[in-house]
Formats: C-alpha cells, sequence, structure tokens
C-alpha cells in the first residue's frame, strides 16, 4: 500500500523540483522510470521512511494533508520540507532563477509574478528623475533676495527725500552699495544719466545695478562693464581718463598738482601707459575682460581709497615713478619737441647703450612706435622703453628684450 501510494506521488511529482542539471524535465516525464527509480531512492532514506509514516498517521487521524503536485505553490512549499538526497552539506545551492520570464511557465498558464521559489532577484524601480537647477543666465545670476532687499534697504538713506542724487553727492553709493573705488563714480554717474539730466534717481540705478544684475557679477567685470563703452568688448585708453582726471581732482595725494594742469596731463597718460605696458598682454591696446582679471589693477584701484599717500601705491599710480620717467625723458629731449631720436636715446643712462641697442629699438622690433613721425620717438613709446629697461624681470620686459 504505501509502494503504490509512492508510485501515485511519484508520477505527480514536479520534475523542476529536483533540480537536477543534468536531465532536462522533458525526459522525466517521457521516462517516468526513471522518475519512480528516483523516487525509490529518495524513499529509503530514513527521512523519508519517518516522513511517509507522519503522512500516514495524520490520514488516519483525519487531519488536512497538502496533496502534493496540485499546484505550483503547493509543489515549492512542500519541496521546502523533502529531505535532500544528497549528503549533507555537499548540495549545491539553488538556481535564483525566476520564472517570471520562463516559457514553460506561461504555457502552464501561471502569473507572470515572481518566482514561488524565493528569488533573491528585486524588482528595480524607476530611477527618480533629478531636477537640475539652472545655472546659465544670459544677463547674469540674479542677486539673493536677502542681499537685494539689504541694498535696497541702505538706497532707502541715500535717496531719503525721494529726488534725485547729483554728481557730487554720487560717491557714498558707488562705495556704500556698489563697493567699488570711490573714483569710478563719476563715470558710473555718467553712465546712469544717459539724458544728461544731472541726476541719477533711484529708480534709475536700482534698473541699471539690480535689474542688469550689476550687483551679483564680480569687481573686476563690475568695473570693465560700467568703463567700456557701449557696443564695445575691450577697454582703451580713452576709457581710464575720466577716473584719472576725478582721481587728481580729490585724491589728497594729488592736491599739490593743482595749479599745474600740464603736470596733471602727463601723470595722467603715464598712469595709463603702466596700466597698458603691464596688463595688455597682446599689445594692441585693447584691454579685454579676460587681461583685466589676470592683471592687479583692481587692487591697486581699491588701494587707492585707503591710502592717502600716493607714492606708496607702487603699482601704476606712484608720483615718483611718473616724475623719474618723465624727468629723464626731458633731458633726453633737448629741444622739447616731445620727440627723441636715435642720438637723444644714445645719451640714456650716461651711454649706457649701444648703437646696436638702439637701432634695433627704432626699427620698432620690439614694439611699434605711436608718435607717427618718421625716426622718432615718442613719450609713450619711450615710457615702454623705460619701464623694459628698469626691470628686465617683468614678462612685458623680456618679451620687449
Amino acid at each position: 500500500m504505501e509502494v503504490e501510494a509512492a508510485r501515485r506521488d511519484a508520477s505527480a511529482l514536479d520534475p523542476e523540483l529536483l533540480q537536477l542539471p543534468e536531465l532536462a524535465p522533458g525526459a522525466l516525464r517521457e521516462n517516468s522510470s526513471i522518475a519512480e527509480a528516483l523516487y525509490l531512492q529518495w524513499l529509503v532514506l530514513p527521512e523519508s521512511s519517518k516522513l511517509v509514516k507522519s503522512l500516514i498517521e495524520d490520514a488516519k487521524a483525519g487531519a488536512t494533508l497538502n496533496v502534493a503536485g496540485s499546484s505550483a505553490s503547493t509543489n515549492a512549499a512542500s519541496s521546502s520540507s523533502l529531505p535532500s538526497m544528497f549528503p549533507a552539506g555537499s548540495a549545491p545551492p539553488l538556481s535564483p532563477r525566476s520564472t517570471a520570464g520562463s516559457p514553460r511557465v506561461m504555457r502552464r498558464g501561471s502569473s507572470a509574478g515572481p518566482s514561488s521559489l524565493g528569488s533573491p532577484l528585486k524588482l528595480v524601480s524607476e530611477p527618480v528623475r533629478e531636477v537640475i537647477p539652472q545655472f546659465y543666465f544670459k544677463h547674469g545670476r540674479p542677486p539673493p533676495k536677502d542681499l537685494r532687499e539689504q541694498c535696497l534697504s541702505r538706497l532707502d538713506h541715500l535717496f531719503f527725500a525721494g529726488e534725485g542724487l547729483q554728481i557730487q553727492e554720487f560717491r557714498p553709493v558707488i562705495k556704500d552699495i556698489c563697493k567699488l573705488p570711490s573714483y569710478l563714480s563719476g563715470v558710473l554717474f555718467k553712465k546712469i544719466d544717459a539724458t544728461c539730466s544731472g541726476t541719477v534717481t533711484r529708480d534709475a540705478f536700482i534698473d541699471y545695478w539690480f535689474n542688469d544684475n550689476k550687483i551679483t557679477m564680480d569687481t573686476a567685470t563690475q568695473i570693465f562693464e560700467i568703463l567700456r563703452k557701449p557696443g564695445y568688448s575691450y577697454l582703451t585708453q580713452e576709457d581710464f581718463k575720466p577716473v584719472l582726471k576725478e582721481l587728481l581732482a580729490s585724491h589728497p595725494g594729488l592736491e599739490f598738482l593743482q595749479g599745474t594742469p600740464e603736470f596733471q596731463d602727463r601723470y595722467a597718460e603715464t598712469v595709463i601707459y603702466r596700466i597698458f605696458y603691464s596688463i595688455n598682454r597682446s599689445g594692441n591696446g585693447h584691454l579685454t575682460l579676460r587681461e583685466l582679471k589676470r592683471g592687479n589693477l583692481v587692487a591697486a584701484m581699491q588701494q587707492l581709497d585707503e591710502e592717502e599717500d600716493i607714492n606708496k601705491i607702487l603699482r601704476y599710480f606712484s608720483y615718483e615713478h611718473f616724475y623719474v620717467i618723465y624727468c629723464k625723458f626731458w633731458e633726453l629731449d633737448t629741444d622739447h619737441d616731445f620727440l627723441i631720436d636715435k642720438e637723444n636715446l644714445i645719451r640714456y643712462g650716461n651711454h649706457s647703450l649701444t648703437y646696436r641697442i638702439v637701432d634695433r629699438v627704432f626699427s620698432q622690433v620690439p614694439r611699434k612706435f605711436t608718435s607717427m613721425t618718421e625716426g622718432k620717438m615718442g613719450y609713450e613709446d619711450f615710457v615702454y622703453f623705460i619701464l623694459s629697461e628698469e626691470d628686465k624681470s617683468s614678462e612685458p620686459s623680456l618679451e620687449y628684450w
């Protein structure tokens, strides 16, 4: 009786549960004798005998039995309680394959859900789409709300009467709100006052400084935007003349030049020549934003508001440096036509230059002259020469020589 029941169970045994990679499930169905032999081999194991006897006793007692072969899920549940026919510790691990896409399961009409064998494979959820904030703004990044409100609050104190400010009253705006050198106030005032009305209103300043997002630019870019002419992408020497004019009129270290306008012009020219000599690396007279950022002009301009002694600002603005350059040029220019020739230059530094050096300089190989006079060197050309002669360690000097 037990053998007959075992044979019936063997015929209902799902071949997939045997997990025999060397035998295909189809071969077990066609040759039932193989399955029967395997089942009998399992049946003689001690653990199997105990299991069969307990099942028979439960059946006699009228307990509910899980009949093998009723469904795929029942086979999977009962297979976990079946003792292994392999020796302890030598059984290979079950395959983690999923039956969701198995054509055999699909033919049997089972659902396409996860495998009933408890596959460790998990369903991968769709990745969450990350929202990247805007990082490019055509007219510059808008200012943070707290910064804008803070600046607007300060503006209310400066424009307390609701009327516009005149040019002599505009300097606190560029120092407290814009945080820029005060000697740019005149240029910025005229930039905003496009109609030349003589006053700048609060709304006009907000439109230029806040609505155009100038407030979020770096200092070099702010200065560049203030100085450059509309439609140009570079600065010229003319763009710096209003800054030098305001510097000469208001800096305490240059008050002694108030009565000598000729020396004021020469000082302003010398400062501008020194700026372009050091920063305008392309040498074309067009100072780009990149060159302005790479130079040290911004730091020197900021130092003007902090230092009353102009001679302590060694970069570009020192009056003593201007005095030495101009006096040497004046000594060489014997006829004082503001032009020097080869014979004049050969006397430079107590005849320290050779004729070969002078010929090379006047061949304009190091730099083209701007004097527009054949065989003559102008003041700007001399400034470039003397700066290269006195400091041969700088990059412009190395390129010159």
